[in-house]
């Protein structure tokens, strides 16, 4: 197990004792050793229809034997544009383009780099400042760790790239502790915006960008009237809105996206994770029709937006998007977290008072648990219960002392039974 230098990983930890998965369907995993493991989180809150669905597993092997490679650059195959019009089938009314890319990272850094480009194709070239906010996570690329606000980042990687600045987290358990879905009191919070505007002035500022539920910093759920306060306050001064939907789209709200869900459409939406169901990496940007036209000028030789990848509508992916697709479409996947969310609810604020827990926080399908850290040792105690829920065959995500729970869409109330009460038997000991 040497060579391999795992992602995310306590590395000396795993590889003194191994957790290898080696089989999924629907639900669950299996060890090597045939264990079976109930998947609370989605794979990594992307396994939307759960696993090896047969119309995605189907799509994937015939596209891998007619077209495994096409160059996306002056070049495409009809799977692509295929895709591209299912896809906007789905969003908010005006997010009619579609640029593909290949995880959430490189999402986020196309709708930063569309972000200034649009600002400077129209004239406005002095609006380069990007605005992330605090607690927020937009993948691991340079420009997603600079807008976002998470301070390992800047402890292990430096200040990243500048002309970056950040509003403040939405997090208040003083409040909202122990709310059910969209906290109370917190819409205020969008205005500290305007102090970014009132040091920097607006005519520097080209983008805000916010996920409209954070997960991956602890299910951090945005207060009544906080993103329409968002909206207004960017275009009172002219500035872009970006959604980064990586968790949030594909029906994890009960809704196709988390724009259609709080009725605010952004000017760019940043999707991966559950475009695909996670079996082949994908990722894409949806942008305003209008800004997509400001590039669309000059001679008509020249490239309008000098940027992609090798791997943009790989054929594979395309493939698997449309499965996926159609999967979510036949079963109605990207409504039925609202069906089940009310369960869901329930089981999670069973939770309120158990050993360690300060808080439960819930939307749609996704859950989050908070517990109190061990003096002096953050992260340690919730890590401590991943690797005891693991050990009796349930699989949960950690993020800080915040367990989180993103279940497959397919999950059905024994599963739900299942996770929230093993969770809860493993706070019972829990040091």
């Amino acid at each position: 197990m040497d060579a391999y230098w795992m992602p995310f990983t306590a590395n000396r930890q795993f590889k003194k004792a191994p957790r290898l998965l080696a089989k999924a369907k629907d639900m669950h995993f299996w060890t090597p050793e045939g264990r079976q493991i109930l998947d609370g989180i989605a794979g990594l809150w992307c396994v939307n229809a759960g696993h090896a669905r047969p119309k995605i597993v189907k799509a994937i092997a015939e596209q891998a034997a007619e077209l495994d490679y096409a160059p996306p650059f002056n070049m495409a195959h009809p799977k692509a544009f295929e895709l591209a019009e299912r896809l906007v089938q789905l969003t908010p009314a005006g997010l009619d383009k579609v640029f593909f890319t290949n995880s959430g990272s490189e999402s986020v850094d196309t709708a930063l780099k569309m972000a200034i480009a649009y600002h400077r194709a129209r004239g406005e070239g002095t609006r380069t400042r990007l605005i992330g906010r605090e607690r927020g996570y937009h993948g691991v690329n340079f420009g997603g760790i600079s807008v976002g606000g998470i301070v390992g980042n800047r402890k292990t990687f430096g200040p990243a790239l500048g002309g970056i600045d950040h509003i403040r987290h939405t997090h208040d358990l003083a409040r909202n502790a122990y709310s059910r879905g969209v906290p109370a009191h917190g819409a205020e919070l969008a205005d500290d915006l305007e102090r970014l505007v009132a040091l920097h002035d607006a005519s520097t500022i080209a983008a805000v960008i916010v996920e409209p539920v954070a997960g991956s910093t602890g299910v951090l759920l945005p207060p009544q009237g906080y993103l329409e306060r968002l909206r207004a306050i960017c275009d009172k001064h002219g500035i872009l809105l970006i959604f980064d939907e990586v968790i949030t789209g594909f029906g994890r709200l009960g809704s196709p996206f988390g724009a259609t869900h709080f009725g605010v459409t952004p000017d760019l939406m940043t999707v991966a994770k559950g475009i695909s169901n996670g079996c082949v990496p994908m990722g894409a940007v949806f942008c305003k029709r209008e800004i997509h036209d400001v590039f669309m000028t000059g001679p008509e030789h020249l490239i309008e937006f000098a940027h992609g990848y090798t791997y943009s509508a790989h054929p594979l992916a395309c493939a698997a998007a449309l499965g996926t697709l159609d999967t979510y479409a036949e079963e109605g996947l990207l409504t039925r977290a609202a069906q089940m969310a009310p369960y869901f609810e329930d089981a999670l604020h069973s939770l309120k008072g158990a050993r360690h827990v300060i808080d439960v926080r819930n939307i749609g399908l996704v859950g989050g648990v908070e517990l109190e850290s061990i003096p002096g040792q953050p992260g340690k105690r919730a890590f401590d219960i991943f690797l005891e829920c693991w050990a009796r065959g349930v699989l949960i995500r950690t993020t800080g002392d915040t367990i989180a729970f993103s279940p497959p869409l397919i999950i059905e109330k024994q599963h739900i039974d299942q996770l929230v009460g093993t969770l809860a038997d493993v706070l019972k000991t829990a040091a």
